[in-house]
């Protein structure tokens, strides 16, 4: 029995219409991914880590806490040189810019803290550097050491009408380091950047060395723990952290563009076959009733 040629039109007819709807709902996938992947990446941006070289820095602030000890002396020094020790342990020449401020502390029960604020180093090309020796004449403690914290302008305190609100600020959110007492501390500063959406933040990064210091002083002298402090840039390098967000929205639009348009052939096409198929149907009737008719006639 052969098949008609009718009923082969169909069948294709059918299978082709089943293969634009695949199709449809593969575009239909493709662009709810596309749109999916596009708002992933723009509520989760990436981190692009930049360098930017400087000539110099702003002088950062170095807030001290000596509690009992004395600063004894404090003096810039240039291309990682420091002259010899003379008559270590005795108060020497002082040519930093100092700023003393009392404030309540943020974390205690209205008890007064007493700071000493350094202008840091600023001239990393010539390698500057700050050198400072205190002297602490209590020995009952278990651990001796200095605390201190960075900040990122010295002006911003020089230029406050009112520096306590600012040193409160910083001890809130500034993180804090020490030094121990007998070893000189070689801190090697670098500064972070970080840009987010709506704020951007500075952050100290540093490296430390310590190197043991040889008490040469007289049995009598020795009765008071010396502490030695070097400040200065690690390298003429701002680290700059952004936030960037990856998504392409012209790329994003151009897909769903091509989905839209294949998805509106794909209508296209099959209202058309639709409409094929009815004309054949109408057309495939007529034919039977004239058919029918003939048969009577006769």
């Amino acid at each position: 029995r052969t098949i008609s040629k009718p009923c082969v039109k169909n069948f294709f007819t059918v299978l082709l219409i089943l293969i634009y709807l695949l199709l449809t709902a593969v575009a239909g996938f493709l662009a709810y991914q596309t749109i999916s992947d596009f708002l992933e990446k723009v509520n989760n941006p990436v981190m692009s880590v930049t360098y930017k070289e400087v000539a110099s820095f702003s002088p950062p602030g170095i807030i001290l806490y000596l509690g009992s000890a004395q600063l004894l002396s404090c003096r810039h020094e240039f291309h990682n040189y420091i002259p010899p020790l003379v008559d270590p342990g005795k108060p020497q020449a002082i040519d930093c810019v100092i700023k003393e401020v009392t404030y309540i502390g943020p974390f205690t029960n209205k008890t007064e803290k007493r700071a000493l604020v350094v202008r840091g180093p600023s001239d990393v090309r010539n390698k500057e550097l700050i050198f400072m020796q205190f002297s602490c004449n209590e020995t009952g403690e278990d651990f001796s050491a200095i605390t201190y914290m960075l900040f990122a302008q010295f002006s911003d305190l020089t230029d406050r009408s009112v520096p306590t609100s600012f040193m409160s600020q910083c001890e809130r959110n500034c993180s804090m380091w020490t030094f121990s007492g007998g070893f000189r501390t070689w801190v090697k500063m670098s500064l972070v950047k970080t840009y987010g959406k709506n704020n951007e933040s500075v952050e100290f990064r540093q490296e430390s060395a310590l190197v043991k210091f040889n008490d040469h002083r007289p049995e009598t002298e020795r009765n008071s723990q010396l502490y030695f402090a070097v400040f200065e840039w690690r390298d003429p390098y701002i680290q700059e952290i952004r936030l960037i967000v990856t998504a392409n929205p012209w790329s994003s639009i151009a897909i769903l563009c091509g989905v839209f348009m294949a998805l509106f052939k794909a209508a296209n096409f099959a209202k058309l076959t639709i409409q094929w198929i009815i004309r054949m149907r109408k057309r495939h009737k007529r034919n039977k009733e004239r058919e029918l008719n003939q048969v009577t006639n006769n």
